[in-house]
């Protein structure tokens, strides 16, 4: 394509497929990447296939991230496992030739958000501290994750789940500019700024520069309260509640050029004819983002 606008298939499209299906997908119908599955991935590997076939397997083909590291907040004894897991995905990015890495905020677990008693056993990372707190913590992990990730060539992207207190663009634009790393950028996921409380409007006044791309992706109406994600993201793209033109050219008013993922959790979805899912997936952020077919 001409454009720098790239369509990207996620990975979630065809969830309880392999690696080997997703990269298929992505060739069939011609998308310009695919966003891959750190697990998809360490499965392949795991079942034996080989560094080269898997080399050979994905054959160039555009890679900008995989997911996820999540929980980047973790402190104390925890926060030695999150940099073993991070060594790990950034050896599984650098595998397959991936751009990023996908960090997320915590706790992943919505049932600790929405039980106000302390669970035994749940993870609840910083929500009991102060939210300056949580910043400086976050941004001071991010910061080294970040360092270490440059030393394989590779981007980090924030998203902040919407159950998590750094939830709000705002929140998220502050731990960036506090770990101060130029490959640390930020992930705009339509589902996770709706439940979160911002709007295209804010979307619209983000420096571009600091975009590294985008999950077009849609809700079942929001009303309030914790958000519950398995639920408020059942629905095919395009017939939920959310305006995705509006988002869409929200993004672009900033002069955003990049890539667009296609990620999805809807239950019907994944049971269907994943190629027939991406098709219309495909086709539908091509007429959002404006990009010949």
């Amino acid at each position: 394509m001409t454009t720098r606008q790239k369509i990207i298939l996620h990975s979630l499209v065809a969830k309880h497929s392999t690696m080997a299906i997703d990269v298929e997908i992505a060739r069939q119908l011609k998308f310009d990447g695919l966003e891959a599955s750190g697990t998809k991935i360490s499965d392949c590997l795991a079942a034996g296939v080989s560094k080269s076939s898997l080399t050979e397997m994905i054959g160039g083909m555009l890679i900008p991230g995989i997911g996820f590291l999540v929980d980047i907040e973790r402190q104390d004894h925890e926060r030695k496992q999150l940099f073993s897991d991070a060594a790990r995905l950034f050896e599984l990015a650098t595998i397959v030739g991936a751009k990023g890495v996908e960090v997320i905020t915590g706790p992943l677990s919505i049932e600790v958000v929405k039980s106000k008693a302390l669970n035994k056993g749940l993870y609840r990372g910083l929500i009991d501290s102060p939210e300056r707190e949580q910043i400086n913590l976050t941004a001071a992990n991010l910061q080294e994750l970040a360092d270490l990730a440059a030393s394989h060539g590779l981007i980090l992207y924030l998203e902040s789940l919407s159950w998590t207190p750094l939830n709000t663009i705002d929140k998220q634009l502050k731990v960036i500019e506090k770990a101060g790393r130029s490959n640390v950028k930020l992930l705009i996921d339509y589902w996770h700024c709706y439940t979160s409380g911002d709007t295209p409007e804010r979307v619209a006044k983000i420096d571009k520069d600091l975009i590294y791309g985008v999950h077009v992706c849609d809700s079942l109406e929001f009303k309030g309260g914790i958000p519950d994600e398995p639920v408020l993201r059942d629905v095919p793209t395009g017939e939920g509640v959310l305006n995705l033109q509006e988002w869409t050219d929200a993004v672009k008013s900033t002069g955003y050029e990049g890539w667009w993922s296609c990620e999805l959790f809807c239950n019907r979805n994944h049971q269907e004819n994943s190629f027939e899912v991406a098709r219309q997936l495909k086709s539908l952020m091509q007429s959002l983002i404006g990009v010949a077919a």
